[in-house]
């Protein structure tokens, strides 16, 4: 064997309890007979022989591919179609459990990045809106300074309800252009009809702000229902020192 003829000599400064524990060794080397040094010697092959085995049986774990991520370390993780189509399923059956509705859009979600699949029904805008009409409705589009009326039920990406004015019992109303509402949600509205139906999708960038004094906790997509009941016109009054607004 190879590791039996070879001889290691330190110097005396080193030798000792460093590298052995055995009571044979001592600390100096006055005086010493060469038995000593050949049981610091024979301490020093067994270590080495021993660091010797470990490396070569990380090599063989490193090889064999029991650490598969050191051979990838430092390389960009690429998307995994199997990895997209799986996140597809399991969105699809968390909206099932949920009872989301029909048609209801699906959210493959990795992180912070967010993929919208959708039927062909829905309408893509310039700004990231997704909407889609399932009843057009009748009369003009509101404009900003009137008040509009409406139903909605709001949901999130796994199709769980988490707000809605039919169980409310009361339709919600507002005035265009006051800033009273999400972005998303007022650019969804502004070119409905009064008995329109439409479904709108929110992206984050046009949703609610985040944070811990709303009611949203993460940047996700929001999808509501709604249903534009009537448009009515405003106009502000003043009697005395009061002020109101009246819409009819």
């Amino acid at each position: 064997m190879l590791l039996a003829s070879f001889r290691l000599n330190f110097p005396c400064t080193v030798q000792g309890t460093i590298f052995c524990q055995r009571k044979q060794l001592t600390h100096g080397c006055k005086d010493q007979k060469s038995k000593d040094y050949i049981v610091q010697d024979s301490c020093m092959l067994q270590h080495s022989e021993k660091a010797l085995r470990r490396t070569l049986f990380l090599s063989v774990l490193v090889s064999a591919g029991v650490f598969p991520t050191l051979s990838s370390y430092g390389k960009t993780k690429s998307k995994n179609p199997y990895d997209e189509k799986r996140l597809l399923q399991q969105n699809r059956r968390i909206q099932k459990e949920n009872n989301a509705p029909e048609d209801f859009p699906n959210f493959v979600r990795e992180g912070f990045q967010v993929k919208v699949v959708s039927s062909d029904n829905y309408v893509k805008s310039d700004s990231g809106l997704i909407y889609r009409d399932f009843v057009v409705g009748q009369g003009d589009f509101p404009k900003d300074g009137q008040q509009v009326t409406f139903h909605y039920i709001g949901y999130n990406e796994s199709g769980r309800r988490i707000d809605s004015t039919y169980l409310q019992g009361s339709p919600a109303k507002i005035r265009m252009g006051t800033k009273g509402l999400v972005p998303g949600f007022e650019e969804g509205i502004k070119d409905m009809r009064p008995g329109g139906k439409r479904r709108i999708i929110i992206p984050p960038e046009l949703g609610p702000p985040v944070g811990p004094s709303t009611f949203f906790s993460s940047k996700q997509f929001e999808v509501f229902d709604v249903e534009l009941l009537s448009v009515q016109n405003c106009e502000r009054r003043t009697i005395a020192f009061y002020s109101d607004v009246i819409c009819n």
